[in-house]
């Protein structure tokens, strides 16, 4: 019996004392990983918004020289006195902010060698921008005011790779070029980011303070020249800033060396912050930087600790209390069942009038030793008619088996049905959460829009057109966030249909690719010929057509022509309008061209969803539209969309 007792105790301690520790431990152990991944999915995020931050600063300081190059002011100034037009280039410079402004009337064969590439990569009428670095002599010949304020004195960094100087006289320089269409004329004009501040704070602010100003996760943000920091928060021991510190080998090596991305903790100055870092490249694509982002990592690192000693303690509680009073009730089991299980070994001997006799518990221990004793008394009397009943048995088995393989089919259909709803549930709670988290950022960008406008006073109207593209974007979001809820509720909700333009389309869809373009050097032909108007969801239409130039600038990464034409065309006796998108890309091989309005499929391996032009031919379709293909490997693609006129739609 001892053996019972033993199996007893093992089978109720161990989910307790094994199992509940094995579970606990696994659990912390997935939790604090998928908290970490948290954290580093967090600085990443902060990373791609310093960036896209910078590279604002570049496209506003292009658009600022652009703006100035071709006012009313600028042109009158060129034909005054050289005084007088320097005087002009110094207010304006006032005005900008900038710190300097350069002017060659002879192109850019006049400007410094410092200047060359990004004035070099200025078109007619469309301005460049990017970082640059400038030597000390470059400075110099500038202002020494710069030269000074570029000199930044190195501090002794440990785990710093191993350098022979002492001083940072290089200064990392925003530049933008115009150059005129006519006489092949340039402005530049630069702003140092050595010791700018300002820069570097506000970069801060916009990722880590809440609403209230609060740095709500001790952020710190860092702009390096090579390995050392010439704009920066991160504070010395002392509070000072710490400018002239320098990065860790390690992440050197791999960022400025190797050009990939850190994202993981790292020693920064005086204390472990979760870090990102990524290399920052002048026009010519040489790497000649980095940008940080990162916040304190003792707060996180405390609560995860405070977390796992909570649970830790919390199972020491439950143990400490639960053992010993399953032992004390332990007791009050085995000495019944001990004499229980010597009346069933006489019984087994074969003496039938074996009895456990009088049991004063009156649990469920001592309730099962009564039944067991009238059992033994019904055994004999029953033994004959068990062997009676032993005929109908098979039959009573094969009705009863039959019954249950009906109700499990029951059961099966029931769950399948449960899975489903389930799976609907969880669609609709992963949609919701998707578009709340969708809509957060989005409100903070419409609600800082219509700061920037009241900040920016008389300039808004110079940046009317792109202020006005933001909230018409961000209202798109609106819009497709609701349709996306729309989606996942009962019943079919969609946006009413507007009267379109076809031309109008196609101009408002090139605004937003012409980033990628331009990146893909790719020129863009358009031709309209006089059509009729379209009736569609504008913003479905507006989603196709970005979706097809996008394609086509992914299939053209060296460059090439991207043709766009419009004009009526009729189909099936009914007018319409006829939209053509022409590259001179790669092409699609004729075995996958019958797949690419297939949901998923996709020529981009490790790149989009391959999703895009199903959802496109989904889109067109409703519209009662029709969208074809035609390609040729190594020649290009042609995406033709057709749609009714809306005249068409009415009379129907």
């Amino acid at each position: 019996m001892r053996s019972v007792r033993l199996k007893l105790l093992l089978l109720a301690l161990s989910p307790l004392v094994v199992l509940l520790p094995l579970l606990l431990g696994v659990t912390m152990m997935r939790w604090i990983d998928k908290f970490d991944e948290l954290l580093i999915a967090k600085v990443e995020s902060d990373l791609r918004i310093a960036g896209q931050y910078l590279g604002r600063l570049e496209d506003g300081l292009a658009s600022d020289i652009s703006a100035l190059a071709r006012s009313v002011g600028f042109a009158a100034a060129r034909h005054t006195q050289n005084d007088e037009f320097a005087r002009f280039l110094r207010d304006a410079q006032d005005d900008m902010g900038v710190d300097f402004l350069l002017f060659s009337g002879n192109g850019v064969g006049d400007l410094p060698v410092s200047f060359a590439a990004v004035a070099a990569a200025a078109r007619p009428e469309q301005p460049s921008a990017s970082l640059v670095l400038f030597s000390e002599s470059d400075l110099q010949a500038l202002s020494p005011e710069l030269a000074e304020r570029a000199r930044i004195a190195l501090v002794p960094t440990e785990a710093a790779r191993e350098i022979d100087r002492d001083v940072e006289t290089r200064g990392m320089v925003l530049l933008a070029a115009h150059r005129d269409s006519e006489d092949g004329s340039v402005l530049v004009g630069g702003r140092l980011l050595n010791q700018n501040l300002d820069f570097i704070d506000t970069m801060n602010d916009l990722i880590y303070r809440n609403a209230h100003g609060a740095d709500v996760r001790q952020g710190t943000t860092t702009l390096f020249l090579d390995d050392v920091r010439i704009s920066t928060n991160v504070r010395l021991f002392a509070g000072n800033r710490a400018l002239g510190t320098r990065v860790s080998e390690a992440v050197w090596q791999k960022v400025m060396q190797g050009g990939e991305i850190w994202l993981d903790r790292a020693f920064v100055v005086n204390d472990w912050y979760v870090s990102g870092y990524e290399p920052i490249s002048d026009i010519s694509g040489s790497r000649i930087g980095m940008l940080y982002t990162g916040f304190l990592d003792a707060p996180f690192t405390t609560q995860r600790n405070e977390m796992v000693l909570s649970l830790i303690a919390a199972f020491i509680v439950v143990a400490g209390l639960t053992i010993p009073l399953f032992l004390h009730l332990a007791r009050g089991i085995f000495a019944p069942l001990e004499q229980m299980t010597k009346t069933m070994e006489l019984a087994e001997l074969g003496g039938l009038d074996a009895r456990i006799g009088p049991v004063k518990a009156r649990d469920e221990i001592g309730t099962v030793a009564r039944h067991l004793d009238r059992l033994l008394d019904q055994v004999q009397e029953r033994d004959e008619e068990l062997r009676g009943y032993a005929d109908n048995l098979n039959e009573l088995v094969d009705q009863r088996t039959e019954e249950l393989r009906e109700a499990n089919r029951k059961l099966e259909a029931t769950f399948a049905q449960l899975v489903i709803s389930e799976k609907l549930a969880s669609i609709g709670e992963i949609t919701a959460g998707v578009a709340h988290e969708i809509n957060n950022p989005v409100a903070v960008i419409q609600g800082n829009l219509e700061v920037l406008k009241a900040g920016l006073g008389p300039i808004a109207a110079e940046h009317r057109t792109e202020l006005d593209l933001i909230d018409a974007q961000t209202h798109r979001i609106n819009i497709i966030v609701g349709k996306l809820l729309d989606f996942t509720r009962s019943g079919e909700m969609s946006e009413a249909d507007a009267l379109v333009d076809a031309r109008q389309a196609i101009e408002d869809a090139l605004v937003l690719v012409t980033a990628d373009l331009r990146k893909h050097f790719i020129e863009t032909l358009t031709h309209h010929e006089p059509a009729p108007i379209i009736q569609i969801v504008e913003t479905e239409l507006q989603q196709v057509l970005v979706n097809l130039m996008i394609n086509a600038a992914q299939a053209m990464k060296n460059g090439g022509l991207l043709t766009i034409n419009t004009g009526p065309k009729t189909r099936e006796g009914l007018s319409g309008v006829e939209i053509s998108i022409r590259d001179t890309g790669e092409g699609i091989s004729a075995d996958k061209l019958g797949n690419v309005f297939d949901p998923f499929f996709t020529t981009k391996l490790a790149e989009g969803t391959g999703l895009g032009l199903s959802i496109s031919q989904a889109l067109i379709t409703r519209a009662g539209g029709l969208i074809s293909v035609e390609s040729i490997k190594g020649e290009g693609s042609h995406f033709s969309v057709w749609l009714p006129a809306a005249v068409n739609l009415s009379a129907a």
